[in-house]
């Protein structure tokens, strides 16, 4: 991951929040409150390293459990006191079923039940939940016992959020009255609030405001034009995308991608319309992505706000010609924020493309729009670890959170980049001669990194200008500070530079800064043992 800090920060935060949220918790280094497993009619080992460390999971100790053919295997634990549904009712934990581990026929799932383990016979009132895994790879595997499809084993028993005397936890991987083998392991056992927190992403990291007029920012974007195997875009398109200022330019304060019917040799295919295809030269994980946008209209029109995993293998695509390219579509994850297709005026749509859904996706969601092709709005994507948040306006119209989260579901864990197209469609209007696609701005925000600096004294020393070009002056705001080096970082937390400081007149310059790239940086300094971290830009 290349945003480690970020990254690092927000699994705090995430922790932090757990910790302060959660009930019952087992990760299997001794973090936790959960003290005693049993295990029925099965193998088990609470304190094991971890066989398959890292892809999903870096933790070095993991429970280790082994169905040697017991027909009712089961893992369990009793909680001190009993679960309280009504406020806290989802659990969640990972797992890894090694495809050579089992034997027979039965379907490959994880099932948690609750029970009362006062009763004399615990099963006979218990609430399950069985949710279907992946073999041979780490998965986050959720239990929502207020939304999830839950079964009671006594059709008389009330729901499970009414129910106050679950004191039992019971987990069984692969179902029971069978004698076949099963292998897993299972880390990071929580009991936590419906909802976990939802991170502040208030750190802009990335944005063009498309302030210059003329062509666009090639430090920020790239064209791409490369047709696919074939001669023509998927989809059908019947547009060239081309790198010319007649189908991308900013004028005004805004971008516009412009469709034009006009016949285009290119590659050795002549098509009757042109657009363009911009690809960011900015990949990230995690963190919001808003962009205000006004939409073309008419019958066959294609304008959308987009992203795919840094790591696709397409042709022609920015990511691709550097060498990224790995894994192929739909592997790769596809995030559509905003599609609008002109057969359907101002509706607007934001879907997910995985292994597990694509091309005629069941993961969407939309919105009637009034005014899309006729004024500004703002389309907004929220990305976090475990969900993908999209709203217009401030308005959520759709929301994707998988029970399971693995590499079908959620090919979500590495980067993604931006990507903003016009395309045409064959049903397009005869009367359509052209159509723009007009973005104010674009802007990515993440968790802010200043926070994880600790003793920040207050208020942080002015830094000046912001944004800089050549040189930075930090005014300290006393003439005898003692001040350590300055260090100035990328956002993906590497270290640019180290320079020597010492106040002259209250403040401190930084001098011959032009061979730095333009971007967001972080400069960290100490002031009389104080430590500061200013965010500041490079333009």
């Amino acid at each position: 991951m290349k945003y480690f800090p970020l990254a690092a920060l927000w699994l705090g935060f995430s922790l932090s929040c757990m910790a302060q949220n959660t009930t019952l918790l087992d990760d299997f280094e001794g973090n936790g409150s959960i003290t005693t497993w049993f295990g029925d009619d099965c193998g088990m080992n609470p304190a094991l390293a971890n066989p398959f460390l890292g892809g999903g999971n870096a933790s070095p100790t993991v429970l280790a459990y082994d169905d040697m053919g017991g027909q009712y295997a089961n893992i369990r634990f009793d909680a001190a006191t009993p679960f309280d549904m009504a406020t806290q009712r989802t659990f969640s934990l990972k797992i890894y079923v090694p495809g050579t581990g089992i034997t027979g026929n039965q379907p490959n799932q994880v099932s948690l039940k609750l029970q009362n383990g006062t009763l004399g016979e615990p099963w006979t009132t218990q609430s399950e939940i069985l949710r279907p895994i992946v073999l041979d790879q780490w998965q986050v595997v959720t239990f929502d016992f207020a939304n999830g499809n839950f079964r009671n084993l006594d059709p008389g028993s009330p729901p499970p959020i009414q129910r106050t005397d679950f004191n039992r936890l019971v987990i069984q991987v692969n179902g029971e009255n069978n004698t076949d083998r099963v292998v897993a392991y299972i880390d990071d056992l929580a009991y936590s609030s419906l909802q976990p927190p939802t991170p502040v992403f208030d750190f802009l990291v990335w944005s063009d405001e498309f302030d210059t007029d003329g062509n666009i920012d090639g430090t920020k974007w790239f064209h791409q034009t490369q047709l696919p195997a074939g001669g023509s875009w998927y989809n059908g398109e019947i547009q060239h995308y081309t790198n010319r200022t007649a189908n991308s330019f900013v004028e005004n304060g805004i971008l516009n991608i412009r469709a034009r019917r006009e016949n285009f040799n290119d590659q050795g295919h002549t098509k009757s319309f042109t657009s363009a295809r911009l690809n960011s030269k900015f990949a990230f994980q995690y963190g919001r992505v808003e962009v205000r946008a006004k939409l073309p209209s008419g019958v066959g029109t294609w304008p959308a706000i987009w992203t795919l995993g840094k790591n696709i293998t397409e042709a022609g695509a920015y990511w691709e010609t550097l060498g990224y390219g790995t894994t192929s579509w739909p592997a790769c994850g596809e995030i559509d924020i905003m599609e609008h297709w002109g057969v359907n005026p101002n509706y607007v749509q934001s879907a997910m493309h995985t292994p597990s859904s694509f091309g005629n996706t069941v993961n969407h969601g939309g919105r009637f729009l009034a005014t899309a092709t006729s004024a500004f709005h703002i389309y907004t994507l929220d990305w976090t670890e475990t969900e993908m948040v999209f709203s217009v306006d401030g308005i959520v119209h759709y929301t994707y959170r998988p029970d399971v989260r693995d590499a079908s579901t959620w090919p979500f864990d590495a980067e993604q980049y931006l990507l903003l197209n016009f395309a045409i469609q064959p049903n397009i209007a005869p009367s359509f001669n052209s159509g723009t696609l007009e973005v104010d701005y674009v802007r990515i925000y993440q968790a802010s990194p200043l926070s994880s600096v600790g003793d920040l004294a207050s208020p942080t020393p002015t830094v000046y200008p912001n944004p800089f070009r050549d040189a930075l002056t930090i005014h300290v705001g006393q003439a005898a500070a003692q001040v350590g080096n300055v260090r100035i970082f990328s956002v993906d937390g590497k270290l640019v530079g180290t320079y020597p400081a010492q106040a002259h007149d209250e403040q401190i310059t930084l001098r011959n800064l032009s061979h730095m790239a333009k971007g967001v940086y972080i400069l960290r300094f100490e002031v009389d043992g104080q430590n500061h971290a200013v965010q500041v830009v490079k333009d």
